[in-house]
């Protein structure tokens, strides 16, 4: 760049304010449309709020009702028609629900995320891998566990499979994008003292990628721990969702749905413990 150009480019980008004080920042257009559209969505926002229809509710007292039941649900929590036993056993099913999908799912991605990779497959396949793993993700899993009990009928038989098909979907993504990542120069340098593809797998990607394969697998197994949860009220796959469902929605017993939420949130703390030491201990 010459010297002119360089002149031309400051006086471009630093301008005097009146105050004499050296503005560096120049004027960005994309900033400019970013704010506008943030303006029109909070405008937009608020006229929802004072155009919606609130059928006669009154907002003021509605919030105060709402913070008394929060206050009675969680400190005044009960369970009332199961034991605690019967708690911490609901609990492990779902736990063991999201460990069982997690482990099938990771096993099944870890194969097929190497012929998704651009790097180990070929083009043709490795686009048909993600184009068809793309439209997996794009379903919900509650929906692909529905789409299951079609023919297997609701229960824990569905959300198995459902929750393992998304599950494919997403490590194969996940694999795919960590192998990808591996230094070219470690394969070729296998490539040319004569390695198989199975060797080059087995001795280069998976030894490289490990800190990926476990950081992104116990990912996924919390994400199955929800969605578990979930799936025992949506699809009857039991659980301590199902009994959450029962509790808002047969008993409405706001008590016993506040002492599940907090046993549901104890597990989730849990489980991110568990997962943190492993990885710790694993990975480093």
């Amino acid at each position: 760049m010459s010297e002119q150009t360089l002149n031309i480019s400051v006086r471009e980008t630093i301008k005097r304010s009146k105050k004499g004080k050296i503005n560096i920042r120049a004027k960005d257009k994309s900033k400019i449309y970013i704010k506008c559209t943030l303006g029109i969505l909070v405008i937009l926002t608020v006229l929802g709020f004072l155009t919606f229809d609130y059928k006669g509710i009154n907002i003021s007292e509605a919030i105060s009702i709402t913070f008394e039941n929060i206050k009675t649900m969680f400190f005044e929590a009960e369970l009332s028609h199961f034991g605690i036993e019967q708690a911490l056993k609901q609990i492990i099913i779902t736990v063991s629900l999201a460990f069982l999908t997690t482990i099938i799912g990771a096993v099944i991605a870890l194969f097929l995320g190497i012929f998704a990779s651009s790097n180990l497959s070929n083009k043709r396949v490795c686009l048909t891998i993600k184009g068809f793993v793309a439209l997996i993700r794009a379903i919900p899993t509650v929906l692909w566990v529905l789409i299951f009990a079609v023919t297997a009928g609701l229960g824990s038989e569905a959300a198995v499979i459902g929750m393992t098909f998304h599950t494919v979907g997403y490590l194969i993504k996940a694999y795919s994008e960590a192998f990808e990542e591996i230094d070219e120069g470690v394969i070729e340098a296998l490539k040319a003292s004569g390695g198989s593809f199975w060797q080059i797998v087995f001795q280069a990607v998976f030894p490289s990628s490990i800190r990926y394969i476990i950081a992104w697998t116990f990912l996924r197994f919390e994400i199955n721990f929800t969605n578990a949860v979930a799936m025992g009220a949506a699809a009857g796959a039991g659980g301590i969702g199902f009994e959450l469902f029962m509790s808002s929605n047969f008993y409405f017993n706001v008590r016993e749905v506040g002492i599940i939420s907090i046993m549901i949130l104890i597990c989730a703390m849990c489980l991110e413990f568990f997962s943190t030491k492993i990885k710790n201990k694993y990975i480093n």
